[in-house]
This record gives structure tokens, C-alpha cells and sequence, in this order.
């Protein structure tokens, strides 16, 4: 009438290393560390297309025609 219940057999497995915490602080240095790669990356580009256009601006303006002989070009 009573019998005795099965044992149950638990295996234990070692448990992965407990993974760093992450502050707020870590969270603001990773925000301002990738915006400052994206405003760096901005302002290269924009010095380069800055740099273009005066460049293609001088060479233009030097071998246009004056469209009036009272004007003067102006070495800029």
C-alpha cells in the first residue's frame, strides 16, 4: 500500500561566469564616444565638399571672361 517515490536526480552544472554591470556612466561614455565618431565623420565631409567647391569656384573665375570691361577680378 505505501511505496516509497522514485528519488529524483538533480544534476548541477557549473553556472556561467556573472557578467559585468553595466553603469550609467558606461552608457554615456559609449553615447558621446559614437557621437563624437559621427560628428568627426561629418565634419571631414563637409571640409571636403567645402574644399571642392572653392576649388572649383577659382578655377572657374580664372578662365571666365570679364562680362564687363569696368570690372575688375578680385585674387581671392
Amino acid at each position: 500500500m505505501l511505496q516509497q517515490a522514485p528519488p529524483i536526480v538533480v544534476d548541477v552544472i557549473k553556472q556561467p561566469p556573472v557578467a559585468p554591470e553595466i553603469t550609467m556612466g558606461d552608457v554615456v561614455l559609449s553615447a558621446v564616444g559614437l557621437t563624437g565618431v559621427i560628428m568627426l565623420l561629418a565634419l571631414i565631409a563637409g571640409l571636403l565638399v567645402g574644399g571642392t567647391l572653392v576649388w572649383v569656384k577659382r578655377r572657374g573665375d580664372a578662365t571666365a571672361p570679364p562680362t564687363d570691361p569696368g570690372h575688375a577680378k578680385l585674387r581671392v
